[in-house]
């Protein structure tokens, strides 16, 4: 068995399959390396989503009216198609360090969200904006009260609110704005209390009771988002990194984390858990998050529904569902609630909620990308710079497997020894293809060479290359990272695709160090190779090219260190 050709045809099928990724994502489709999503297999009976809807829960976004009549049934059918804010509406901007939110008075909903701290990727004097609720896009967080006795309506995102409380801008460290509106007996206030350089918000809901009699309401929370993904069509480079998971997440202890596309919805096979006394919910994207964590220990019901109207735009709501308790008269009751709104920061996502970091997606390779990724965030602390820190965690790399690729390294250098030899042999035996391969491997094992200690140093940095690949596609803190002069964004590919042409040129010379291939046609699919390899860098991370060129440097190197020193032993035992 020839072992060189089959390695060269595994390395060229890899080759390909990466091709064939890109272009998988280029036209729109889930990439080959994307984990599956989570699914329940207990699905159940119900919506579009596998859930039964809650009657009481208003589908409606702001914009639109409620419906005439009374009775939470009647809020429930609104599903008015979506409207953008208008002249006319009454808005609240209040401004942190890192935030700058809008709430619409309907409902006190929080309609935008600016995170000052992140400039837009096409534009880098603008923040990037999350929420919004303009220009056709509709991407809203929403809460109410439900479960009113029938004739009734409870405040709800649709129900008019008023600001009660005076500061609009973060001044010491905290900031408290309050929202009020009263209806159906029932005085609902939103408290939302955030603080400096956090992006996740407190939000308490105070319900109380204004009747004689006993209420018991129920309250839910809720994102709306239209399925649009604004990656796609703001995004300068379609190939910058991996297709990231656009869609809705559900988690809790029981059943983990649990993805669901707006796809899934529409196709009525969406599955997830549809109770739980813990855990959150949330709309990911590439980069950030907005995510309603509900108080722990608290019974809850979740819900995704699809609102859908003729000839306009379909919207995707995920909402959580808990029951208040009863209410005594002049009596209230408060519900807590956090809710994130900004990027996926995983240090900080670790602290807000248990399995919140996980809507970082590293694909199949997470048991690798996360250690190195914290091994990235350590290195980054010292040496303040993305770029160089790629290039420190190479050399790490690289030390970590310098005994098996020394290993490698000296049986190429034998190999080279030895081609001579082996050349001799193919003339001895001709097309006789069986004894020229058992003499092959006779020599093999007289002179200790392991055929295929050459291609281990290429196979061992594919699962590292693979995750790095996650890393940097994934990462919201390389997102804008510079490293040096032309190099401004490591998580785009080089703009003028230097560091692509200089990976070709270091594979090139590492081919004329290798032991040349006795098969011509072996000899020309290597020089290939790099060619092929080459032309994958035009379209990946800048980062991760430098990481293969830094890699590429050091194994010449090392290669030549370790060829000049066997050869060097051979003059001395020949003497």
């Amino acid at each position: 068995m020839d072992i060189r050709r089959t390695v060269l045809l595994m390395v060229f099928s890899f080759s390909l399959l990466m091709l064939w990724n890109n272009w998988q994502i280029h036209h729109g489709n889930a990439p080959l390396f994307a984990p599956a999503p989570v699914t329940n297999k207990d699905t159940g009976k119900g919506d579009a989503n596998g859930a039964t809807p809650s009657a009481g829960v208003p589908s409606a976004p702001v914009g639109s009216a409620a419906v005439a009549g009374s009775g939470s049934a009647a809020v429930a059918n609104a599903t008015t198609p979506p409207a953008a804010l208008s002249s006319g509406s009454q808005t609240v901007v209040v401004t942190t360090d890192v935030l700058k939110l809008t709430f619409d008075l309907q409902g006190a909903q929080l309609v935008r969200s600016d995170l000052l701290a992140f400039p837009a990727s096409d534009d880098n004097s603008k923040p990037t904006v999350l929420l919004d609720n303009t220009n056709g896009h509709y991407y809203v967080v929403q809460s109410g009260v439900y479960d009113a006795p029938a004739g009734l309506i409870y405040p709800n995102h649709l129900s008019p609110f008023t600001m009660i409380s005076d500061a609009k801008e973060l001044s010491g460290d905290t900031l408290v704005v309050k929202f009020a509106s009263e209806s159906g007996g029932v005085k609902v206030t939103k408290t939302y209390t955030l603080k400096r350089g956090q992006y996740v918000i407190n939000v308490d809901h105070q319900i109380e009771n204004t009747t004689s009699a006993p209420v018991t309401p129920s309250l839910y929370l809720q994102i709306t988002h239209d399925g649009v993904d604004p990656n796609q069509s703001s995004a300068p480079s379609f190939l910058s990194g991996p297709a990231n998971f656009m869609g809705l997440a559900v988690y809790s202890d029981k059943d983990k984390f649990q993805k669901i596309t707006f796809q899934e919805i529409e196709k009525n096979k969406a599955s997830y858990a549809k109770q739980a006394d813990n855990g959150w919910f949330a709309l990911v994207q590439h980069y950030f998050v907005t995510a309603w964590i509900p108080n722990e220990g608290t019974n809850r019901r979740y819900e995704i529904t699809e609102i859908k109207e003729p000839q306009k735009k379909n919207l995707y709501a995920i909402r959580s569902m808990e029951s208040v308790g009863t209410i005594n008269p002049n009596s209230s009751a408060t519900i807590k609630a956090k809710l994130w709104v900004g990027p996926q920061d995983q240090s900080e996502l670790e602290k807000v909620a248990p399995g919140l970091d996980l809507v970082i997606d590293y694909g199949l390779l997470t048991i690798i990308a996360k250690p190195v990724f914290s091994l990235m965030t350590w290195l980054f602390t010292i040496l303040g710079n993305w770029g160089w820190t790629i290039v420190a965690l190479t050399f790490l790399i690289k030390a970590a497997f310098y005994p098996l690729s020394a290993a490698s390294y000296r049986s190429m250098a034998k190999m080279k020894q030895v081609s001579p030899r082996l050349q001799a042999l193919k003339e001895k035996f001709g097309d006789d293809r069986q004894k020229l391969n058992a003499a092959m491997m006779e020599m093999y094992r007289t002179e200790k060479i392991n055929p295929l200690g050459g291609c281990l140093p290429i196979v061992i940095q594919i699962p590292v290359f693979i995750s790095l690949y996650y890393v940097l596609g994934s990462s919201v803190e390389l997102r804008g990272a510079p490293w040096i002069l032309w190099v401004h964004d490591l998580s785009l590919r080089d703009p003028y695709f230097i560091l692509p042409a200089i990976m070709m040129a270091t594979m090139f010379l590492q081919m004329k160090l290798n032991p040349t291939p006795p098969d011509p046609m072996q000899a020309k699919v290597m020089m290939f190779m790099p060619l092929v390899f080459g032309g994958m860098m035009f379209f990946f991370p800048a980062g991760l090219v430098l990481y293969w060129c830094v890699n590429n440097i050091l194994s010449i190197a090392q290669q030549w260190y370790i060829t000049k020193s066997i050869e060097k032993q051979a003059a001395i035992a020949h003497r």
